[in-house]
């Protein structure tokens, strides 16, 4: 699973922005075993003990963990070992980002290779100054994230990160620079700071990323200035360290737990103020699942996010096929949003996941940013039919690599009569392609969608589609979208005005 959804998904699920730290500082080590009577065992054995003790005690609170790779490495080949228990025991749908604030080029390569492929951790964090060559050994992984440290904590640092002065500090040039090395799904930013007024200017300059804080509130009222300065217009996007301290109490889960709710009822009375609302309701960006409770449609958060940002259209409408629809479904601005896009693409490649094919085949030309993403998220090869074949060049019926016999899955948007699908597949197969499945993102529903399915099954074609018009229906219902005269547009049989 990519990092972003795992992210993303981890949020949601446990209702949570906090992050556990799994750092075997032998001084908190020591103190932590001397009362429960493990003082008199080896340092890697009382490591073991607490981090499996931490693990179990967080995993359902947390959206993710980081261990420092500093403190197993200076364990030595055995702290390597502790490492790769560490995965074993943090749960594969919770992210594990090595803090590591790597920095040297020549060895980034091999480091990637080992924490991405051999170790299995999902994000590393990275020191910028070597600029954006840091991150791209890192960066050729898809599925995996880079978090660039752009401010530490440490007094000593402010003289080099606050540089020149505070109208243009090197640290929000750091910030500003990084952004343009990968999209906010693959690349967060780390802050380290206790002075919301730090954290305020990091996220003016990025709205739409993640922001890893690294410093622990020492006082309980820093919580609530640090959440009004580091959270995003949706109420989301800012991850928040579980303070130390905690991670050796015996009520760890208990305390965990409190502090998580803590955080989600000033998050709740931050969302009330009338000018935070004003700037969510300006703002097109929609990034973040829409926290919903566990009875709730899984999707519901992107059905609302879809028509927020105004993918489902109410008026009189003519359809590609000549039908006249009261509502129109315009999926071609998601493209423009990266993280949305993401999710989308996420919601496809579930259903995917449980078909057999080699190449993915986007039907020209509304689906092929769906087909190119799919493509590069489930790393299987593109092809399309060409809607018209030109009359100079190669004259190619299909566009892409491929063998006659591979197998191929259809991609397209919404299926309302089939027409466009059929013509496709009908080129596909006259070039040797083996087409059995059809993946759309709509199901129109009424007479025009069942119809299209009978013609595509009729052929020997199955159609799996991510959503239907009845559950977008229900969905924005619920949520107080719509008004009864779009409901009542919406269901089946209501197409034609």
């Amino acid at each position: 699973m990519a990092f972003f959804v795992q992210l993303t998904e981890a949020i949601s699920r446990h209702q949570s922005l906090l992050v556990t730290g799994l750092d075997p500082n032998p001084e908190l080590l020591q103190s932590w075993a001397a009362a429960r009577g493990l003082a008199g065992r080896s340092l890697l054995s009382q490591a073991r003990h607490w981090i499996k003790a931490v693990v179990e005690a967080t995993a359902p609170l947390v959206c993710a963990f980081k261990p420092s790779l500093g403190f197993y490495q200076a364990l030595g080949p055995i702290g390597l070992e502790l490492l790769a228990e560490v995965r074993d025991l943090v749960p594969t749908d919770i992210p594990l980002i090595i803090d590591a604030k790597h920095g040297d080029l020549n060895s980034s390569s091999a480091l990637a290779h080992y924490l991405f492929k051999d170790l299995g951790a999902d994000g590393i964090t990275l020191s910028p100054l070597a600029g954006q060559d840091i991150a791209a050994p890192f960066l050729l992984y898809p599925d995996k994230a880079v978090v660039i440290t752009c401010h530490s904590s440490n007094p000593a640092a402010r003289v080099l990160q606050h540089y020149p002065g505070e109208q243009g500090p090197l640290f929000l040039h750091i910030v500003r620079e990084s952004q343009l090395w990968a999209t906010p799904e693959q690349l967060l930013l780390e802050v380290g700071t206790s002075d919301a007024a730090v954290l305020a200017a990091v996220r003016q300059a990025a709205s739409q990323r993640f922001v890893l804080l690294r410093s622990l509130w020492a006082e309980e009222d820093q919580l609530e200035p640090l959440l009004q300065a580091g959270l995003n217009d949706a109420g989301d996007g800012l991850l928040l360290p579980l303070p130390q301290n905690l991670l050796v109490e015996d009520d760890l889960a208990e305390r965990a737990d409190a502090l998580r709710r803590q955080i989600n009822a000033c998050r709740t009375r931050l969302a009330r103020q009338p000018e935070r609302n004003d700037r969510a309701q300006a703002s097109c960006a929609v990034w973040l699942p829409t926290p919903v409770s566990p009875q709730d449609d899984p999707l519901a958060p992107l059905i609302v996010d879809l028509f927020d940002i105004g993918c489902l259209l109410f008026g009189e409408y003519v359809q590609a096929s000549g039908a006249v629809f009261n509502y129109y479904i315009d999926l071609r601005q998601i493209i423009s949003d990266p993280n949305l896009f993401h999710r989308v693409l996420h919601a496809y490649g579930t259903l995917l996941q449980g078909l057999p094919f080699d190449r993915i085949a986007g039907i020209p030309y509304g689906s092929l940013p769906t087909a190119t993403g799919l493509s590069l998220q489930l790393h299987k090869p593109l092809i399309y039919p060409r809607k018209e074949v030109k009359a100079h060049g190669a004259r190619r019926l299909i566009e892409g690599d491929f063998e006659p016999g591979d197998r191929v899955v259809v991609v397209d948007d919404i299926l309302i009569t089939g027409g466009s699908v059929l013509e496709g597949i009908a080129k596909l197969e006259s070039s040797g392609l083996v087409v059995s499945d059809v993946v759309v993102f709509l199901d129109h529903g009424g007479d025009h969608d069942r119809h299209a399915k009978e013609r595509l099954a009729q052929a020997g074609y199955s159609v799996h589609a991510v959503l239907d018009i009845t559950r977008i229906t229900q969905v924005l219902q619920q949520a107080g979208r719509l008004e009864a005269d779009q409901v009542a547009a919406l269901l089946p049989g209501a197409h034609h005005p």
